[in-house]
């Protein structure tokens, strides 16, 4: 009888061990997709840095909230791998807007739920300047990869890493202006869209002081999205050289095809929503062909910081190297900016929201980032990053400066 209850015990605890090691495993490959954003160091103090983060996974405009949600994560893992945030392990969590204010304000307060201490987002402007409302509210650092629009960073707590709306009108403007690009420029916009709205109210204003003529300003809408025959008819029949597209890439390759259908092939200039449209499947490269956009970040670009970044994302990313482009960029320099401010301030993962929002506000303004975005960017008190923006051109199927 003594045998075989040790038998029995021996039996029940190598269940239990097997079980357990079960669980583990499956644990682990759940919160990894792959192994190369997955790796951690050691940490040298107990507790975590929570770090959310908000844009479109799914819907019209998931190619950015993808984009931004893998930028963040190799950041993170780089991060992990290294140590942590002031010895802390960092966790990073990303919740679906789908591009609408209402759910982001709902995904903010899920990530509230989770105890998120810092928000990285969100993506797209609208939902951003939602979101950063209850933000000032919650008195919380919010540091937004790609919200342009002025309202994305109204609270003193609220920060960037692209360009503001104006910015990027007022540089469009100058570029055609310097490289004599055209005399009589035309506009398509979304007006359903603070982005693209608050981009051309601003080139339309340099355009003017610049001494160029805007033939024709064309309107669409979300809903509308789908046929640009009327706004490319208008802009032809006035005679437009240049037509400058302050929108996403997505309705964009949808006005080309359009354009090209109809025999008209100005020069098109587009703001940083542009890059990525070399990565949307069946493109056709020969309708962006000669297409230029301003963007922070240039993959063929040869400084050390970019090559680096390149080389890390096509490791950890091997099938999605579509998504590596601005929006993935300013995540990730997003990230790596949160570092060195909460270096900076000496963030513990004990201190309260409201103390870490205080903290970051100040250390934010007194840090200086070499990003993949920009050298030497800094910050002001109104959240404004500082760097200059490059003008890139598509020549034979790929991005090469302009």
């Amino acid at each position: 009888m003594k045998i075989k209850k040790i038998l029995a015990l021996v039996l029940s605890l190598a269940m239990v061990f097997s079980f357990a090691a079960c669980t583990d495993t499956k644990v682990d490959e759940e919160s990894s997709t792959n192994d190369a954003v997955s790796s951690e160091g050691t940490f040298a103090k107990e507790g975590t840095i929570k770090i959310g983060g908000i844009g479109p996974l799914t819907g019209d405009n998931a190619q950015y909230g993808v984009a931004v949600k893998l930028g963040a994560e190799l950041a993170v893992a780089e991060i992990n791998a290294a140590g942590g945030i002031n010895g802390y392990k960092v966790e990073f969590k990303m919740e679906d807007d789908i591009g609408d204010a209402e759910k982001a304000v709902t995904a903010y307060n899920s990530l509230k739920d989770w105890d998120m201490q810092m928000l990285m987002g969100t993506v797209t402007s609208t939902p951003c300047a939602a979101v950063a409302a209850e933000t000032e509210i919650d008195n919380m650092l919010l540091i937004t990869p790609s919200g342009s629009a002025i309202d994305c960073i109204n609270p003193d707590t609220a920060f960037r890493v692209c360009f503001a709306d104006p910015a990027q009108g007022s540089v469009a403007a100058d570029y055609i202006k310097s490289n004599n690009l055209a005399t009589k420029v035309a506009v398509i916009y979304n007006s359903s869209d603070s982005y693209s709205t608050g981009i051309k109210d601003s080139f339309v204003a340099k355009a003017a002081a610049n001494g160029l003529v805007v033939v024709a300003q064309e309107a669409f809408t979300n809903d509308s999205a789908t046929d640009f025959s009327a706004q490319v008819t208008n802009v032809k029949a006035a005679g437009a050289e240049l037509v400058f597209l302050p929108i996403y890439y997505t309705p964009a390759s949808l006005i080309l095809k359009q354009a090209n259908d109809m025999g008209y092939n100005p020069v098109y200039l587009g703001s940083d929503g542009m890059d990525g449209i070399l990565g949307m499947e069946n493109i056709d490269t020969a309708l962006v062909e000669g297409l230029m956009y301003l963007t922070p970040f240039m993959e063929t670009a040869t400084d050390d910081v970019t090559v680096n970044f390149v080389t890390k994302f096509k490791a950890a990313y091997p099938d999605q190297t579509q998504y590596m482009n601005q929006f993935c960029a300013d995540a990730y320099d997003a990230i790596y900016a949160i570092k060195a401010a909460a270096e900076k301030a000496n963030i513990s993962a004990d201190m309260s929201v409201s103390d870490i929002g205080d903290a970051m506000k100040v250390a934010m303004t007194e840090i200086t980032l070499d990003g993949v975005t920009g050298s030497n960017i800094t910050w002001d008190a109104t959240g404004e990053p500082t760097k200059t923006p490059k003008v890139v051109k598509i020549v034979n199927g790929s991005v090469a400066e302009a």
